[in-house]
């Protein structure tokens, strides 16, 4: 005999499943666009063939972007969705699109599948992703909660955004890590992107504030907070043209500074109304950074 109770139980269970589409929007595919992006400098830096390694490649694509950065956005979106709820309404589980602990299930099911994927690669790609995994929990989820500090929480991001899959990208196509030279830059294009990360907080400031989360916009204030973060974008993109010019790569130390000049430009106008223009700013001074980042592998790679 059946039990009405347990097949309508089990029938709300299943109607509950969240929906493909609000699954992929709750991962943010707008933000995979960094990871894989620094994934690529790193493949190209490493100087190795790219059509003899397709396979890796596109895996550690895979890796960086949907399966790592994906599974981050998923764990910031369950760990914030109370912020979200007075920021961003529409979200996925404030909307009640992702309802009861499916956010937190997906999470867990993301750190699953990007552990067994990059343990497929090698053992430091592994390590990396592992260390990029801890990242993204630590940044959301108690007890670190690193996003509480604005000091530590973007540079948290940065690493991974940035430092973590440009080592991804050189060790899957070396099989081993990266040299010194291409470690030594990639820190610094990940401090440089602490300012990057600084200027996403300006969005959430209100949100910020209530819920007592330290971003520096809320801190220091916007427009200080907007000029560290052009100073931290800045500086660290000086030292790359430095290392480029010791190791006589000239038209890589060339452009980044050509870019760099650009940067300056807009930033002058960014500090002048931050809240309004950070998303600007994005569109151009972080384009013309990122860009930096690929001559610069460019010419670590030998392509020029």
């Amino acid at each position: 005999m059946t039990n009405p109770g347990a097949d309508s139980a089990l029938t709300r269970t299943l109607s509950q499943i969240p929906r493909l589409r609000d699954v992929v929007e709750l991962s943010k595919p707008v933000t995979w666009f960094p990871p894989m992006w620094a994934f690529m400098c790193g493949v190209v830096s490493s100087g190795v063939s790219l059509s003899e390694n397709w396979v890796f490649l596109t895996a550690g694509i895979v890796l960086t972007g949907p399966a790592v950065c994906g599974t981050s956005q998923i764990i910031n979106d369950w760990c914030d969705r109370h912020v979200d709820a007075i920021n961003e309404p529409d979200r996925p589980i404030p909307s009640g699109r992702i309802t009861g602990q499916w956010g937190m299930w997906l999470a867990f099911l993301g750190t699953a599948l990007s552990l067994m994927l990059g343990a497929s690669l090698g053992l430091w790609v592994f390590l990396a992703t592992c260390l990029a995994l801890f990242f993204g929990w630590s940044y959301s989820a108690p007890p670190f909660r690193f996003k509480r500090s604005g000091w530590i929480g973007p540079l948290v991001c940065a690493l991974s955004y940035e430092g973590l899959s440009w080592f991804t990208g050189a060790s899957v196509m070396s099989g081993g890590p990266p040299s010194t030279i291409i470690l030594v830059i990639l820190l610094l294009y990940s401090l440089g992107a602490h300012g990057i990360m600084t200027l996403n907080d300006f969005k959430a400031e209100e949100g910020d504030r209530q819920t007592g989360l330290r971003s520096l916009p809320v801190t220091l204030g916007v427009r200080n907070a907007a000029l560290l973060a052009c100073a931290v974008m800045a500086l660290p993109q000086m030292a790359v043209i430095g290392v480029l010019f010791q190791q006589k790569l000239l038209l890589s130390a060339g452009l980044v500074g050509v870019s760099l000049l650009i940067q300056i430009g807009l930033m002058v106008r960014l500090v002048g109304n931050p809240r309004t223009l950070a998303p600007w700013y994005n569109a151009t001074g972080v384009s013309l950074y990122v860009l930096g980042m690929l001559a610069t592998a460019l010419g670590l790679g030998g392509y020029i």
